[in-house]
């Protein structure tokens, strides 16, 4: 079972990056946190395991709107905020991919159409921002 939108581009690195966190922006979702996760392992594990995972970012992203709806239905719904995204790329790659948690998956573990509805939309403009990055 599939639990991320995925796309793959011919971008670098840093502009991958700066264009997604660009594309999110400009459907309202924040970044809130980012989690480097190759200098987190560097710093943790190794630079061995860092290097065999890649450049790999982890950006939390809400839109407060939909947060505040979401957790006033139901409390619980903070357990699954924010919203990740991932931008990754293998080292010595051409390409970089970047990945954005399915919100309706998020939302059938609730069950509550109310918390659907707010997937729904929070699920359309996380599309919308990987294809604003895939258009370039």
């Amino acid at each position: 079972m599939g639990y991320t939108h995925s796309i793959t581009v011919p971008l670098e690195w840093e502009e991958a990056v700066v264009r997604t966190k660009e594309a999110l922006g400009r459907q309202g979702l924040g970044v809130l946190t980012e989690i480097d996760v190759c200098a987190d392992l560097t710093a943790e594990i190794s630079g061995e395991s860092a290097d065999r995972i890649g450049d790999y970012l982890i950006l939390g992203t809400w839109n407060p709107h939909l947060a505040n709806r979401g957790l006033l239905t139901e409390l619980e719904l903070g357990a699954l905020l924010p919203f990740n995204v991932v931008v990754r790329r293998a080292r010595g790659a051409t390409e970089t991919t970047i990945e954005a948690i399915d919100a309706l998956v998020l939302a059938g573990i609730s069950g509550n159409p109310a918390i659907r509805e707010i997937a729904d939309d929070a699920d359309t403009r996380l599309k919308a921002a990987l294809e604003r990055v895939r258009a370039g």
